[in-house]
């Protein structure tokens, strides 16, 4: 995999004064590591996001911030706004290249099961995500999972068939079902199933809504209040006027 690196600015803003950032396309994070000082630093949404989309949260990355090189680092945590999903802040770890650290890196599912293809079985996948500990050297980008294995209905995979390096240890019980799969869904399954999804999608709408109106009101209050300031400037005025 290619290096990747991320340049990133020192920032003042904090707080609820960080919105700012996000209106003017800045994305705020932080820095800190085991022997440096938490460093408030700020990037451009889209270059943050060029560089997440390949790097994930178990990638080491080289960083700069205002053009100074810094060193190693992994996107250690990042939220996202919950109606929108734009990333709203970025956590950036400072690794020692000779301590193990622990992340998370995604499961990548390859290959195509009989079982769902020839018996109608359905993929129930258990994760989409591991947590590792290893040393930053060792590092991957995600696990690889064989889906072609799965050639029977209840057939399963396991932590423990998962075929990664002895470098790295998976923090989470080995007999833990990664993805199986299950017999087809009834009709009666599939009808709740709609249901619980069309419920789903309600409940994300509403919650837009409620964010637009209460933008709306937040919007009218301004309003109101320099209208209010232009009423009290005019009765100043038409005080200074009789007099």
């Amino acid at each position: 995999m290619e290096a990747l690196s991320i340049s990133t600015q020192t920032r003042k803003l904090t707080g609820r004064k960080t919105n700012k950032l996000r209106k003017e396309g800045c994305v705020p994070g932080i820095v800190y590591g085991p022997k440096s000082k938490n460093v408030s630093i700020k990037i451009n949404e889209k270059d943050f996001k060029d560089v997440f989309s390949k790097a994930g949260e178990s990638t080491l990355i080289d960083l700069k911030i205002d053009d100074k090189e810094i060193g190693k680092v992994i996107i250690n945590n990042y939220q996202t706004d919950p109606v929108n999903d734009n990333i709203i802040h970025f956590d950036l770890y400072q690794v020692r290249m000779d301590k193990k650290i622990t992340t998370k890196v995604s499961i990548k599912f390859t290959g195509e099961s009989p079982a769902i293809k020839n018996e109608s079985g359905i993929l129930v996948k258990s994760h989409d995500m591991l947590e590792i500990k290893c040393l930053p050297k060792n590092l991957i980008h995600d696990i690889e999972v064989d889906l072609s294995v799965l050639e029977h209905i209840d057939d399963i995979i396991r932590i423990k068939d998962l075929k990664i390096s002895d470098e790295i240890e998976i923090v989470a019980d080995v007999e833990e079902a990664v993805v199986n799969v299950t017999p087809p869904r009834t009709e009666k399954e599939m009808k709740e199933l709609e249901e619980r999804v069309e419920e789903k999608v309600e409940g994300v709408e509403s919650a837009k809504e409620k964010k637009e109106d209460e933008e709306s009101s937040e919007e009218g209050d301004k309003k109101e209040e320099i209208k209010e300031g232009d009423k009290k400037e005019n009765k100043k005025e038409d005080k200074k006027n009789k007099k």
